[in-house]
């Protein structure tokens, strides 16, 4: 299995997620969760490691960690070897609990912090069909849910001296300001589909804006490794395809949109011709053909072709 590349600097944000062995329970009951969150309040202590938030599911926890040391590799490894230990010894059984690594995406916490939190916090009271609305009469359900930062942040229990309330600025610098602007901004997922931040993760690795995905970029390039380099060629591949679709959403002409996608975007011809009504890939590239003909005696189509292929050309040369 090839390693997961870990991003690791001073002050990171990160989000971690792990879930049980074959989608098994990694808490059987109360006992496990209060012996979970001993083992994360140890591991702040030994490490330095800041929780910003947390939620426990049956099967799997979310946390929301900052490393002032730049250590996530030694805390997060740390803390589920030592539950796994303390779990199995607990419970009079052997083996793994955990599915392979955790996994742990680095976040522009100023971009994603809040929506980041609703989404974990809500985790309890989503249902699985993600498409489907969050029951309003599940708010006291969140409400009484013991096994989550969201009761702290609402201002219903005191916070446990190792959880982090510092993001709660970003809902107000006046604690009851936070608190109420937090507790509307939890309400406003209810009767509503929440969409998950977590589908702008960039490469499998990255929750931020272009010029944090620059900074990311820039540190595992330095790194050089195997798996570095197979993550920076998809990560290109990534902005490409993105430019590419970006060209699509503003492109009105049939022909010129499967010109992008064939020429540029590297699309086979039976998929693009399935998709736009061709009996197969032939008519495609027959239009395609034609396309490129017309382009020479007419000038703006031809350098409107130019600067298209310009454009995905330069693109690929910044990744």
């Amino acid at each position: 299995m090839a390693r997961p590349i870990r991003v690791e600097f001073e002050g990171a944000v990160y989000h971690v997620y792990a879930r049980g062995n074959q989608r098994r329970s990694i808490f059987l009951n109360d006992s496990d969760r209060k012996l979970f969150l001993d083992t994360l309040r140890e591991m702040t202590r030994q490490y330095g490691i800041i929780i910003h938030a947390y939620c426990l599911m049956p099967n799997h926890y979310h946390l929301i960690v900052e490393t002032p040391r730049a250590n996530l590799v030694q805390g997060l490894g740390w803390l589920q070897v030592t539950y796994t230990v303390r779990f199995n010894r607990k419970h009079q059984r052997s083996g793994h609990l955990f599915q392979g690594r955790y996994s742990a995406q680095v976040v522009e916490s100023d971009e994603y912090a809040q929506e980041l939190i609703r989404y974990i916090h809500t985790n309890p009271v989503r249902p699985h069909n993600r498409n489907k609305e969050i029951a309003g009469e599940r708010k006291k359900e969140l409400d009484d849910y013991q096994w989550s930062s969201h009761r702290a942040y609402a201002g219903l229990i005191e916070p446990p001296e190792w959880l982090s309330l510092r993001w709660m600025e970003y809902w107000g610098k006046k604690p009851i300001t936070a608190h109420n602007n937090y507790i509307n901004f939890i309400d406003s997922a209810f009767g509503g589909r929440l969409e998950s931040p977590l589908k702008h993760i960039r490469g499998g690795l990255v929750l931020g804006n272009d010029q944090f995905m620059d900074r990311i970029k820039a540190m595992i390039s330095a790194k050089r490794g195997k798996e570095e380099k197979r993550w920076m060629a998809e990560a290109g591949m990534e902005k490409i395809r993105n430019l590419i679709n970006q060209l699509l959403e503003r492109e009105t002409d049939h022909r010129i949109k499967m010109w992008i996608r064939v020429r540029l975007g590297g699309e086979r011809l039976t998929d693009v011709g399935e998709s736009m009504g061709y009996r197969d890939g032939s008519g495609v590239l027959q239009a395609i053909k034609r396309l490129e003909k017309a382009s020479q005696r007419d000038n703006e189509l031809f350098m409107k072709l130019t600067s298209l292929r310009n454009q995905v050309n330069l693109s690929s040369v910044k990744s």
